[in-house]
């Protein structure tokens, strides 16, 4: 018993003994956390200059994007081909893929050698060869009766911009086909399949292994968004941004990277890493100099680097008693399968003394010891510097989300991650070490690359036919200058309808006086009150205006109009605007004072004086009873009667508009049309009076409410009307009332982009089909939304959060079409609008006979101040249909209130002028 213990106290002493001895020799190989820390660090700052367009030609690192946008989502089906050519011999495949979401693949496979005199003679001949064995394996699988889509899978450095080309940069292991560099290698495939007139095939893919492993993991693991390949060679791709990604045009949504990771350190970056025996490597190697990365971690290098050092130790009298044998001394004798070997767990030193004594040597115990502690040092190092790059490339997608903790899946290949013994647990702990934040599965790609390829093919047909569907329902909202110039032409006519006596009264743009005659001159003066109702919001304010020096001091503040009352009788409604009145009266201590008062009524009316408004129709959610046909200046002037509080002079009723137009005519005196593009859509302008036929007199000008949110209610724009926006016209409060209104304005333009989510979604193509309850709801999807989403400073990740607040769990891609949607209904919006205003610049120009006409608009309503695109796509389509006109557009800082202040002081100005 004694005896077996001093045996096994002998044997852990020896083991020992060895370990220290080759730990000491191999002491630059050990890398500490801080050292892999750092490597990490500088592959990140590597990957970072490969991404950059001014920094990626001298990058080692080369980044190169791939044109795979997206990963599998499970509604992939069909047959595909696929095609395999990088090595001694060459695969295709026929990949059946499940409909349905199963997930399931079926596929049949058939290899074709690939001679030496056909991937070292003429180009043109290798793919012919290639096409034949195709033709071949198409014929014995019966499938020459069908069109398929093909992937193919080209183990070789290509340039690619775009999915379905590869331009060859250099040929690789053992291939030599002349002429073949500098050509794309899918048109040179497409051209040898035309030779067989029974094939109908399209690539749609070329793709890199690595890419390959990585889709044939996202299929089974959706969150795999990472392939590394760690066999004969190493490689590594990831899903980046595209906003990250100088070297293609675009910031929208994500492509996958193919890093060329192997090439990390060709330009000294790890030097301080790099051992004499990686260097000894290197110079014996085929490319020195280059792939050093590679040399230091892959399967076709490890063996060597083991017999470089055994080789050392030997001559250094530190193993087999300073023997050598010639097998020692000769280039790749030693391979990575021998060092998997050694390392086995249990039977590793039995394999290392075989694997010596093949090589000719004849070892000790302690030299078995020795060796396979000299194999671990090497393999454990391959790990550690792979998990370090992986480890940037994770902290990489961590930041790109924004989040604090990252779950993804690695997808895995390689003979050396798939033999070696250790290898996978050495590099999952490592990795896991490195990023405590990042919760990582490592997949293993159990078919490899080439049904990758066909996945890459799969979802390119998938996304190929889903972006025909979705780019059929945004060309419903893309307007052709001539549609835009029948737009303006058709408003032209109703404005004209609208100004005549016979057809004022059935005109859909109702052209309606509103007894503002003149602009302000800069002799207004006096404190006046202003009312401003058109939301849901009611203001009320107190203007001071100095005479001379254009100044203005506004004093106000806003009530709530709570939904009951909106919708109440009339005499509740003027009855809380009357007690809002009060309350500000109080507030500013003004309870007794008697003021000239001026209202902003933003519905519209039918005026005979500045001072009398009808109600012709409630819009914007109003339904207050009782009102409609009725004067609303003496339903509010009935409403002060029965307080009995206070005695106001209501001089004026005014629209909004006009409101708008008066405030900016203050400042600038060339305006003269006012805009408002917000909740609703308006527009007012000064006309001539010889042309307004419903009114007695020539002579001067008086500002028109057109009120063209009703035009096309008579049927003559519904060619550019979609189904979208029939479906918000029918659901709104006003059915078939303010067509035009309704695709133009802040109101409206979220429940169109709603409705065409939800088509969308039941077409399979946003939210993987699922409708959530919240879309479901009318007005969830608000314009505030619009302008958000569209903003240009918003990374797609904020756009995810916006629909994840609307109970929509979207995906990148998702966002990227739910932005073009609201892009498209917006910029129609804008297009429309400026079509519209073209009309009345246009009219103003020809009735004083210009050539050229200088004109300022003065705007407001939220579409137009926060929305990121839509004053300038407005602006623009003015100056198209317009260029004779100068227009100069004017923001309103201060309202319609002050407006409406400033016309009361200029019909108290007329007034007087006329007393006198």
């Amino acid at each position: 018993m004694f005896a077996v213990h001093l045996m096994a106290f002998y044997f852990s002493k020896l083991k020992e003994d060895q370990i220290k001895k080759v730990d000491r020799f191999l002491y630059h190989m050990r890398l500490s956390d801080d050292t892999l820390l750092d490597i990490m660090r500088r592959f990140r700052a590597e990957m970072e200059k490969g991404l950059a367009k001014d920094t990626n030609p001298t990058a080692a690192v080369k980044m190169l994007p791939t044109f795979v946008r997206a990963i599998p989502d499970g509604s992939e089906n069909g047959e595909f081909l696929s095609l395999d050519l990088g090595g001694s011999k060459f695969r295709v495949l026929k990949v059946q893929v499940a409909e349905e979401g199963k997930r399931h693949v079926q596929m049949e496979s058939q290899f074709y050698p690939t001679p030496n005199e056909i991937i070292r003679g003429n180009g043109t001949e290798l793919f012919e060869y290639v096409a034949d064995c195709l033709a071949d394996f198409m014929k014995t699988k019966d499938l020459k009766h069908k069109k398929l889509p093909l992937g193919l899978t080209f183990s070789f450095p290509c340039r690619q911009t775009k999915l379905e080309e590869g331009v060859l940069l250099s040929w690789t292991k053992k291939f030599k086909a002349r002429g073949v560099q500098d050509t794309d290698v899918v048109s040179r495939l497409t051209k040898a399949m035309r030779r067989h007139k029974d094939m109908d095939v399209d690539i749609l893919a070329l793709v890199n292994d690595t890419v390959g492993t990585m889709m044939t993991c996202a299929y089974d693991d959706p969150y795999c968004e990472v392939g590394v390949i760690i066999g004969t060679g190493t490689n590594a791709c990831y899903m980046e941004d595209m906003s990250n990604i100088d070297l293609v045009e675009g910031d929208e949504g994500r492509m996958c990277i193919n890093t060329e990771w192997g090439a990390f350190g060709d330009d000294g970056a790890l030097e301080d890493i790099r051992t004499e025996f990686d260097r000894e490597l290197d110079l014996g190697s085929l490319n020195p100099g280059k792939q050093l990365f590679e040399k230091m971690i892959s399967g076709l290098y490890l063996g060597e680097l083991v017999r470089l050092i055994l080789l050392k130790m030997a001559k250094a009298g530190l193993l087999f008693g300073g023997e050598k044998s010639s097998a020692l001394h000769t280039k790749g004798k030693i391979e990575t399968r021998h060092v998997a070997a050694m390392e086995k767990y249990k039977e590793g030193l039995a394999n290392t003394r075989e694997i010596l004594v093949d090589l000719g040597l004849e070892p000790s115990e302690a030299d078995c010891i020795a060796v396979q502690h000299v194999c671990t040092i090497v393999s454990f190092r391959s790990a550690n510097l792979c998990a370090a790059a992986l480890a940037a490339i994770l902290t990489c997608l961590r930041e790109n989300k924004k989040v604090e903790r990252l779950r993804t899946t690695v997808g895995m290949d390689g003979t050396l991650y798939k033999i070696h013994p250790q290898y996978p647990k050495r590099l999952h702990k490592v990795v896991r070490k490195l990023v405590p934040s990042c919760d990582v599965r490592f997949l293993l790609s159990e078919s490899g690359s080439t049904k990758g390829a066909a996945m890459v093919t799969a979802v390119a047909s998938r996304v190929q036919a889903q972006r025909k569907q979705i780019d059929r329902v945004l060309a419903l909202f893309q307007l052709t200058r001539e549609q835009l110039v029948d737009v303006q032409a058709k408003m032209r006519a109703e404005l004209e309808y609208g100004l005549k006596k016979k057809s004022h009264g059935l005109a859909t743009v109702r052209m309606l006086p509103t007894y503002v005659c003149g602009l302000p001159d800069g002799t207004e003066k006096g404190k006046f009150l202003a009312l401003d109702l058109g939301g849901t919001n009611f203001r009320v304010l107190l203007v001071k205006i100095r005479s001379g020096r254009r100044s203005v001091r506004m004093y106000n503040k806003i009530f709530a109009i709570p939904l009951e009352i909106m919708q109440g009788t009339g005499e509740e409604l003027f009855d809380h605007i009357v007690q809002c009145i009060a309350d500000f009266l109080d507030y500013m201590g003004l309870k007794g004072a008697s003021l000239p008062l001026g209202f902003t009524f933003s519905f519209p009316c039918r005026q005979m004086s500045i001072d009398k408004g009808t109600l012709i129709g409630w819009t914007k959610g109003f339904k207050a009873t009782d009102c409609e046909g009725e004067d609303v200046v003496d339903m509010l002037r009935e409403a002060i009667k029965r307080r009995n509080e206070f005695d106001l002079d209501i001089v004026a009723v005014v629209n909004d508009t006009v409101g708008t137009m008066m405030t900016c005519g203050y400042e600038d005196p060339n305006c003269e049309i006012g805009l408002i593009a917000g909740t609703g859509s308006n527009m007012c302008y000064m006309e001539d009076m010889r042309n307004i036929e419903m009114l007695e007199g020539d002579e001067g000008k008086m500002c028109i409410n057109t009120e063209w949110g009703g035009f096309g209610d008579n049927g003559c724009i519904d060619d550019i009307r979609t189904r979208y926006d029939t479906e918000v016209d029918e659901g709104s409060l006003n059915p078939g009332k303010q067509r035009y209104e309704k695709m133009t304005s802040g109101m409206y333009l979220g429940e169109i982009v709603r409705q065409i989510l939800i088509d969308l979604t039941k077409q399979g193509l946003l939210f993987r089909g699922q409708i959530s309850e919240r879309l479901r709801t009318r007005g969830i999807f608000e314009t505030k939304f619009l302008s958000q989403i569209e903003s240009d400073r918003l990374a797609l990740l904020q756009v995810r959060r916006i629909l994840q607040q609307l109970g929509l769990d979207s995906t990148c891609e998702d966002s990227i079409v739910v932005k073009e949607v609201c892009g498209a209904v917006s910029r129609r919006a804008a297009q429309l609008c400026g079509a519209g205003l073209a009309a009345i610049v246009e009219k103003r120009r020809e009735d004083q006979g210009l050539e050229h006409l200088r004109i300022t608009v003065g705007v407001d309503g939220t579409l137009y101040k926060l929305h990121p695109h839509f004053s300038r796509i407005l602006q623009e389509t003015v100056k198209e249909l317009a260029p004779r006109c100068d227009v100069t557009f004017m923001l309103s800082e201060d309202g319609s209130g002050k407006g409406a202040a400033l016309i009361t002081a200029v019909a108290k100005r007329l007034q007087q002028a006329q007393e006198n």
